[in-house]
């Protein structure tokens, strides 16, 4: 594609695995984050600042900008409000097409409920008269050892439900793809690894892979919201941690596909393929998904 491309989140993980994959193509790109020194320079790139909650720094970010990467916002209580309203901004700013990393079964009561966020974001791109793909990702592998705690237990009501988790390196690969070739737009893509697994057969890999124990202890509902008490979190962010597992106990999250090797041209990452890679070294106080 031609023109000029705009990358949200381009500090973080996949926003700057994309400008990073971007940056050997020419293609002409703007990296957005709400802090732009912390994006490292890159070949025919520029970094700009653009905060979601000012919608001023957002337009001017993407004024002049053909294809818009939008890679969403961090979970808030108004993330689905705020969402929309850079999606009326984008189109404002004269924006054609907008990539839109979202989630697998967005819908308006999906079990997930930062889930239901992606849907009403979805439905306000639909209605804004602009391009667009959707790139549904499922839970990210990465995330998966994080869920357990310092005795490597992980914790949560998932039942013997399975996840078609992918790695964030393969959501990159794919949004790269998506967004210098061609025949895309309209497309909704479920992004996914190879297989389905479940929770006790995460923990299983994790021992096999890390040299130390890992088990996976099933909790009820009730359980699963005492148990993470102790954080003082706001409601909506522990309907969201307890959710990322009630998802995949519903079988909301099993479904296998093979987008990932039908836009990038290789197979997706299995994940005792990715545990071979070192650990991920990033701290969260608990892990739902990132999105």
């Amino acid at each position: 594609m031609t023109g000029l491309t705009a990358i949200s989140g381009a500090s973080g993980h996949i926003g700057g695995q994309v400008a990073r994959m971007l940056s050997g193509t020419g293609l002409s790109t703007r990296l957005l984050s709400r802090d732009p020194d912390r994006i490292p320079p890159l070949p025919a790139a520029v970094p700009v600042r653009a905060d979601f909650a000012d919608p001023a720094s957002v337009r001017a970010a993407l004024t002049g900008v053909q294809t818009f990467l939008f890679v969403s916002a961090t979970e808030s209580a108004d993330r689905a409000a705020q969402q929309i309203a850079v999606v009326e901004t984008a189109r404002r700013a004269g924006v054609e097409r907008i990539v839109y990393l979202s989630f697998v079964g967005a819908a308006p009561e999906c079990t997930f409920t930062f889930g239901r966020d992606h849907w009403h974001t979805e439905q306000a791109i639909r209605a804004s008269g602009m391009d667009f793909t959707f790139l549904r990702d499922n839970q990210y592998q990465d995330l998966i050892p994080l869920l357990a705690d310092e005795n490597g237990v992980i914790r949560g009501p998932a039942a013997d439900g399975a996840v078609a988790a992918v790695t964030r390196s393969d959501v990159a690969a794919a949004a790269a793809a998506v967004l210098t070739g061609y025949g895309h737009c309209t497309m909704t893509y479920d992004l996914t690894g190879p297989r389905a697994f479940t929770l006790t057969e995460a923990a299983e890999m994790m021992t096999a892979a890390h040299g130390r124990q890992y088990t996976y202890v099933r909790e009820s509902i009730s359980e699963a919201y005492a148990s993470r008490s102790k954080y003082a979190a706001p409601q909506w962010e522990l309907d969201g941690w307890v959710s990322s597992y009630t998802a995949i106990a519903t079988g909301e999250l099993e479904t296998v596909t093979d987008s990932i090797e039908q836009i990038t041209g290789h197979p997706a990452t299995d994940f005792r393929d990715f545990l071979t890679e070192p650990p991920p070294h990033e701290t969260r106080r608990h892990s739902a998904k990132v999105i």
